[in-house]
């Protein structure tokens, strides 16, 4: 019998299947769709997911990231990371090099679509396969964990993200995320002659209309842009569980509040060992108590910072603050590298 059965062949799902083979388990990924899965994304990797890509033997070319830093109209506050470098890399980059180290070891990918998943005990059955356990990788609105009955309803306003790319030599290696009334712009260098920009808002407008809030930034970018837009949201989305029986989350899929900390490939990396290791060990209660754990600075951070932004008189004193308490703005930032 199949040890592990991923459902969902993004980056979480092949980091879950890189690390179930690598723990001798056997294991089967289903996604749908092939080749590299473009999508929203800052494409910012911390320094802790740089880490841990290297941990799985996963190299990934891009931009080396020295830091973050964050800008409104009149403020700046900045932190150089202070263990190892984080990577701009282009998503697609980095589902494909996933993707081929999980070809290397010889896990298999099957192209089919996964309808009703039914379990007891002992196994757990999705697209005519039967395994011990199922990892949900399906993203961030999944359709497994809404058949689970695992959603959670959000009462606060939604936010989204849009991102599109711009041919232009980049004039930092830190991220910048510029900061307006009501929208934030990220900044990820990703190689030569390109950046990534992606707006998280909780207004829905083109592209160009929350651009343009940020004067700065647009006078640094070429008029036309090098790829189509992309949108995500809403973005919060809140998970009773981690665990339903035999039914494991991870990834975006496991729940997410904001793409404001950059975090999620950390969070999916570090989701998928600790859900590989309760898998090995059959203790997949486990697993909730470890994912709350691992992700607990950031979600206390990412939530706090959303609620702050969610108010006016706040939101306009952020950057400001990180200005003139530099020491924790660094911890912070480091905190979460």
């Amino acid at each position: 019998m199949i040890d592990l059965l991923v459902v969902g062949g993004g980056p979480a799902g092949l980091a879950t299947a890189i690390h179930a083979a690598l723990a001798d388990l056997d294991v089967v990924v289903v996604e749908p769709r092939t080749g590299p899965i473009d999508k929203a994304c800052g494409e910012g990797l911390m320094p802790g997911a740089v880490r841990a890509l290297a941990g799985l033997d996963i190299a990934v070319t891009g931009a080396l990231i020295s830091g973050i830093r964050y800008l409104d109209h009149r403020h700046r506050a900045e932190a150089a990371f202070r263990r190892g470098h984080g990577l701009g890399v282009r998503r697609t980059t980095l589902h494909t090099a996933l993707a081929e180290r999980a070809a290397a070891l010889g896990v298999p990918v099957i192209p089919a679509k996964v309808g009703t998943v039914r379990q007891d005990r002992h196994q757990v059955t999705a697209a005519g396969l039967t395994a011990r356990y199922l990892a949900a990788a399906d993203g961030l609105h999944s359709p497994l964990r809404r058949q689970l009955g695992l959603d959670r309803p959000d009462p606060r306003p939604a936010r989204y993200g849009l991102r599109r790319h711009f041919a232009v030599e980049p004039w930092t290696d830190f991220v910048e995320v510029h900061w307006s009334g009501r929208s934030e712009a990220y900044v990820t260098p990703l190689g030569p002659r390109l950046v990534g920009v992606a707006v998280l808002t909780g207004e829905r407008a083109a592209f160009e209309q929350h651009l343009a809030a940020f004067p700065a930034l647009t006078a640094r970018l070429p008029e036309r842009a090098a790829t189509a837009v992309r949108g995500a949201g809403p973005l919060r989305q809140p998970v009773a569980s981690r665990v339903h029986g035999r039914v494991l989350l991870v990834g975006d899929a496991a729940g997410y509040i904001d793409a404001l900390t950059g975090e999620g490939v950390s969070l999916a990396l570090t989701g998928a060992a600790h859900l590989v290791r309760c898998v090995r060990e059959d203790r997949p209660q486990a697993y909730e108590r470890a994912w709350l754990r691992a992700s607990r600075r950031h979600r206390l951070l990412t939530d706090g910072l959303v609620r702050v932004r969610a108010r006016p008189a706040l939101a306009t004193r952020i950057v400001p603050a990180a200005a003139r308490l530099p020491a924790l703005f660094g911890a912070v930032v480091n905190g979460l590298a």
